[in-house]
């Protein structure tokens, strides 16, 4: 039996997987690099699971010996978990629509209008990149104190409204949209923006999903100015109240509060990490047409 006579019964064996023979090494280096991406979490969720007296052992236990459920009762009955996690949704869900609506506006009023500055308008918002938040935050903060808004909803959502990448990854969709549809609607008498909210936004369904997805995430995981604008515990998101749960208190290290951290950092990914579970084939969609299109 020849080579090519091997490869062929192997292609053939290998083809209701999908996959050729060339591939195989690929598919194996893609299977341990996720093996590798889902260890930490693995030993997370392992680890929210075991008794105090469990965590540090000399012996590695992928799976908990005595699995319970004592460090979430304790989270939810010590803290307001609850209350943390209604801010941070109100917070995340309200800024991430805020943000797409507001960037899918300027994507399609940078890529379809034509007016003076235009393209340096763009440059301008793509070198704001560059800027490092924490630039920002000391006169945000101030300017928040003097108006009064501290440890309110508006002061927590504003500030991440303006999101750069939003109006980038609808500009680079809007750019290849077709004009024929913006025309035939034009001869119809239909005004700009009524193009905008009945054609050209409807079907900006990838790039709209991405960069939910992605402002979600940022939203619901951000820190620093959750903390720093928020006074009282009623008002702190999940992030700034999971920051309780950290096991080493100064130069002290209490081995107890490892699996409760490990518990509250559970519960912080589970809504980031479900949302791109669900909508990853969109989301995959929106990042590869920004990045053709550009």
């Amino acid at each position: 039996m020849t080579a090519t006579d091997l490869i062929t019964r192997a292609n053939r064996r290998l083809r209701p997987f999908g996959l050729t023979l060339g591939e195989v090494p690929i598919w194996i280096g893609g299977l341990f690099i996720s093996l590798l991406w889902a260890a930490p979490f693995v030993w997370m969720v392992s680890t929210s699971l075991k008794h105090s007296n469990e965590v540090m052992t000399l012996n590695i236990e992928w799976l908990p010996p005595h699995p319970t459920l004592e460090n979430y009762i304790r989270i939810f009955g010590e803290y307001p978990v609850l209350r943390w996690g209604i801010n941070s949704v109100v917070v995340a869900v309200i800024s991430t629509a805020l943000s797409v609506f507001s960037g899918a506006m300027a994507g399609y009023a940078l890529a379809r209008l034509r007016f003076p500055g235009r393209d340096m308008l763009f440059a301008l918002f793509v070198a704001s990149l560059m800027v490092p938040t924490e630039v920002c935050v000391v006169p945000l903060l101030l300017a928040m104190i003097k108006i009064g808004w501290a440890n309110t909803y508006q002061a927590l959502i504003l500030p991440s409204v303006g999101n750069v990448f939003s109006v980038y990854i609808f500009r680079q969709f809007f750019l290849k949209f077709p004009s024929d549809l913006e025309d035939a609607a034009k001869m119809d008498g239909a005004s700009q923006m009524m193009i905008f909210w009945r054609i050209a936004f409807p079907l900006a369904r990838a790039p709209l999903i991405a960069a939910t997805v992605i402002l979600f995430t940022l939203n619901w995981n951000n820190f620093l100015w959750p903390l720093l604008i928020t006074f009282d515990d009623s008002m702190k998101t999940l992030p700034v109240g999971i920051a309780a749960f950290a096991p080493v208190v100064g130069t002290h290290t209490q081995l107890e509060g490892f699996a409760v951290g490990m518990a509250g950092i559970t519960i912080l990914s589970l809504p980031s990490l479900l949302l791109f579970l669900g909508l990853q084939r969109y989301f995959i969609q929106g990042i590869a047409s920004g990045a053709v299109r550009g």
